[in-house]
């Protein structure tokens, strides 16, 4: 029997012990040959999401494991060749353990992240309306599960140093409150 639901484990709010097993696990982590172009060093990533106050960064947990990891950052949706930085959080940094890779919870936890961001955004009254970011288009699984997950193609972009991107766009539910 799969996995069909995953848990986002927000560093900032552990205590110094938690955090320090969680990064233990994130030390851990590491992706299939290839990868590593489409996203950095997961401890290097935790790190600088702990280390910026307008990032969050997430442990994603999977049947009592940390599978992946996640980090959600305001003001800063134009890196993901989004019009403006304000209107949507930015998701970068995303990866899935290679161990727990093909399993659909790349898509869950993608999902999981803009449930996330809503939250954040009622709970601060600020004025994102989703979540952005760009994914390389040589990264099919990247792609198809943003898709799944209900990610939005909004267009090719060229930034940044990997080479050509999609930018993808998911709206937060208009009925939902939390």
């Amino acid at each position: 029997m799969g996995i069909d639901w995953v848990w986002l484990i927000p560093l900032r709010d552990l205590d110094a012990d938690a955090r320090a097993i969680q990064l233990g696990a994130i030390a851990d982590m590491s992706l299939l040959p290839g990868q590593d172009r489409f996203v950095g060093d997961p401890l290097r990533m935790a790190l600088a999401g702990l280390a910026e106050e307008s990032r969050r960064p997430y442990v994603v947990e999977a049947g009592g494991a940390a599978v992946g990891l996640l980090t959600l950052q305001a003001g800063a949706a134009g890196l993901a060749g989004w019009p403006d930085d304000e209107s949507a959080w930015l998701l970068r940094g995303f990866l899935i353990d290679r161990r727990h890779q093909g399993k659909g919870l790349g898509t869950l936890a993608a999902a999981a992240a803009v449930e996330a961001a809503r939250k954040l955004t009622v709970r601060d009254q600020s004025r994102e309306t989703g979540v952005v970011l760009s994914v390389n288009e040589e990264n099919p699984a990247g792609l198809s599960a943003y898709r799944r997950s209900g990610f939005v193609d909004a267009g090719r972009y060229l930034g940044g140093t990997a080479g050509p991107q999609r930018t993808m766009f998911h709206s937060f539910p208009a009925t939902q409150q939390p």
